[in-house]
């Protein structure tokens, strides 16, 4: 997997493991031989090493990591010295990316340059462990150690200009990497490598290290805040420069090891994977990512100017994608468009885009006030608010005015898709593309079938959502999907705390030192009261019961109206200033607990009769998401989620469940099926009247057996196919 080649008198060895030239156990074999060879050759006065292909070296082989063939000899760290070693100098020459091991392959080399379009960085934070070939202890000694704090413990990649700006390489290049590598090579030779290796020199700013490390740690812990592998990547730095060369590697290493075999390490692993997973859909009947087509989609339509609407053009437009924005009110017309030009203003202001893209954007969004002007487009999403009967009209609306191949798809965050299809004479082109608000900001899509869509149909929104960039997760209709029919059951928990004990405050701080990024009132103050409470209208309009603060019960299920009172006193979150928190219109980012919140929650339970009691953390974090689980294992059960990593990568990328904490399924997993199973049954027993308490089928069978049920074995128990 290494190729060795004589050019002249240098040696060339590259790296061939397509598609991104992973460090596995032939490589870092071939890395060896290859130097050695070199090495033993007389007629060879110098080494490259680069990649084949697109890519220098994308890092090491993740999948090794379950196998153990990443500890296999030789290990990267042995590679790298006999590449120090080498008597001869060595460069690398570094094309696409140099992430992770492959940087540290770079940084054993003597000398590293690096064609101008290309990135290097060690991404290994983001699965939870530190780079672990003595990148951590080399990188300082090129960059100092301030940069390589920030660099190594955010996981950020940068580019070949600020590479060299900050010492990591000799030279960017414009032409052929390989040419100019060449001819780097032959102007080194015979040069001395002493100064070149950096085991032998030392961290240039060590003497500030201990200040240096405290800005960074109180910046790491306010930024990945419960993350644990942050804190280490900057302790390793930070032993670069208080220890000698070898205590500091062999004390990485160490690090690296316990990261490695620590519960936040497995998630962030199962996530990487878990993510990929989601992008393999299948259907029932066998179609699938690998044997199903997308159509071409050339151009849109987009139905509502409003936040959705507006987000929604802008995730399409920024990937070339033009868009017909419609919107039969023309102030509100006008109002959409100069949303999404701010949007675009405020990409530019952050550098995300140039003032130029942002033109391009412009140049292909066109507005419409009537359904007329998107007879020609190939998709059509609309993104009104969630009334069944007028998404069904404008439905049979457009089955009217678009083509006939035009992909009809609704925003609906709870609504049957079979029912919105049942307007057409296309259902077979209909199909949900549920976005996360803020559109142009929240990665997931989840995308939704129903009973008549196409396999095709699929495959061009699946293939949609890579285009514009989002997390992409397929699932079946039925009321809420996954992401919210799921997070319902979470919302609801959290409601009842209120009634019976807790404040919004205390529920949020503890779902906030769990990982999740904001707790339940934050969000809903974030979103609106207002929106929350006309879903809730709507909910039970649909069911046939009015809804008051006075309700407590309806068909037998327990009901909380403690936030249509707040509705009601026109406290609808961050836009009026006040909801569950109160907020200074100087600093609209930090809510402040607020003791009339606390008066309207004792009022609605004497009302009510509700006695308050002390409610530990414990049973916050169990009722919240054993809820929540429990709910996940129905729609499994009721293969509305294919798998269970789908609803895992829904709940991160939706609700912001911390990655280091996997998912709601692998969550479960971890504490273990049975201890669930026997807190379910026990809030079964003790709230009767919330029927998302009534255990899961499936999670009964799992709980059952003695031994746990790996994950990967989870859909073999769905609908009695194994007991």
């Amino acid at each position: 997997m290494v190729d060795y080649i004589i050019d002249q008198n240098l040696a060339i060895l590259a790296v061939n493991n397509p598609p991104v030239n992973a460090l596995s156990h032939h490589v870092r074999e071939g890395l060896v031989e290859g130097i050695k060879k070199a090495n033993a050759n007389d007629q060879v006065t110098a080494i490259v090493i680069i990649g084949k292909g697109k890519i220098f070296c994308s890092g090491a082989d993740i999948r090794e990591f379950s196998n153990h063939a990443a500890i296999k000899d030789p290990v990267l760290t042995s590679v790298g010295h006999t590449i120090e070693n080498s008597g001869k100098p060595v460069i690398s020459a570094i094309h696409g990316n140099a992430l992770g091991g492959g940087l540290e392959v770079a940084l054993f080399c003597h000398y590293r340059i690096a064609s101008e379009s290309a990135r290097v960085g060690f991404p290994e934070v983001l699965i939870g462990i530190l780079p672990g070939a003595e990148g951590t202890v080399r990188l300082p000694r090129l960059s100092g150690l301030s940069f390589a704090m920030d660099m190594i413990a955010s996981g950020k990649q940068i580019n070949a200009k600020d590479a060299f700006k900050h010492g990591i390489l000799d030279k960017v290049c414009t032409g052929n990497i390989l040419e100019e590598a060449k001819d780097f090579a032959k102007k080194v030779i015979g040069q001395p490598l002493d100064s070149r290796r950096l085991s032998r020199i030392n961290v240039e700013d060590a003497s500030n290290v201990d200040a240096v490390f405290e800005v960074a740690l109180a910046q790491v812990k306010k930024k990945y805040k419960g993350q644990i592998a942050p804190i280490y990547c900057l302790k390793s730095v930070r032993n670069s420069a208080k220890m000698s060369f070898d205590k500091a590697a062999a004390e990485e290493r160490r690090l690296i090891t316990e990261l490695m075999l620590g519960y936040q390490s497995i998630a962030l692993r199962y996530s990487f994977f878990a993510e990929r997973s989601a992008s393999k859909w299948r259907l029932p009947c066998g179609a699938s990512v690998n044997n199903t087509k997308p159509s071409k989609i050339e151009s849109t339509g987009v139905i509502g100017a409003g936040t959705m609407g507006s987000g929604i053009a802008v995730c399409l437009i920024r990937a070339g994608i033009p868009v017909i924005l419609v919107e039969k009110d023309p102030k509100m017309l006008e109002k959409g468009m100069e949303t999404i030009s701010g949007i675009l203003d405020g990409s530019v202001k952050l550098k995300r885009m140039t003032p130029g893209q942002k033109a391009k954007c412009m140049e292909i969004l066109k507005g419409a006030t009537s359904l007329d002007k998107l007879s020609n487009v190939d998709l059509v999403i609309e993104a009104v608010y969630e009334n069944l009967e007028l998404k069904r009209q404008i439905f049979a609306q457009l089955d009217k005015v678009c083509k006939p191949s035009t992909l009809l798809c609704s925003n609906t965050s709870t609504l049957d898709i079979d029912k919105i299809a049942s307007a057409t004479n296309r259902p077979d082109k209909v199909v949900g593309t549920h976005f996360f608000a803020p559109a142009f900001i929240m990665r997931l899509l989840e995308n939704v079938y129903g009973s008549k869509t196409s396999p095709t149909t699929v495959a061009t929104v699946m293939e949609l959502g890579r285009r514009i960039g989002k997390v992409t997760v397929l699932v079946k209709t039925c009321y809420g999907f996954v992401g919210n029919r799921t997070h319902q059951c979470f919302g609801a928990e959290a409601s009842f705390l209120l009634e019976e004990g807790c404040l919004p405050q205390d529920i949020d701080q503890v779902l906030e030192e769990f990982g999740m990024a904001m707790g339940p009132f934050k969000v809903s103050d974030l979103s609106g009261i207002d929106v929350g409470w006309r879903i809730r209208q709507e909910v039970a309009k649909a069911a046939g019961f009015k809804l008051t603060t006075e309700t407590r019960y309806h068909n037998g299920e327990r009901i909380s109206t403690v936030g249509d009172s707040l509705f009601e006193m026109g406290r609808y979150g961050i836009k009026t200033g006040k909801g569950w928190y109160k907020y200074d219109p100087t600093n609209l980012r930090k809510p402040v607990p607020d003791s009339d919140v606390a008066d309207v929650i004792l009022d609605h339970c004497a009302k009510m009769g509700l006695q308050r009691c002390k409610i530990p953390p414990q049973e916050i974090i169990e009722r919240c998401l054993f809820a929540a689980v429990n709910e996940c294992f129905r729609v499994l059960e009721e293969r509305v989620a294919e798998k269970p990593e789908d609803i895992d990568v829904i709940w991160q990328y939706g609700f912001s469940f911390p990655r280091y904490a996997g998912g709601p399924m692998f969550y479960a997993s971890q504490v273990g099926l049975k201890r669930v199973y026997e807190r379910v049954c026990f809030y079964h027993e003790k709230f009767p009247y919330s029927s998302h308490w009534i255990p899961s089928d499936l999670l009964r069978k799992l709980a059952s057996h003695s031994v746990e049920i790996p994950m990967s074995q989870w859909k073999e128990f769905v609908n009695g196919s194994k007991l």
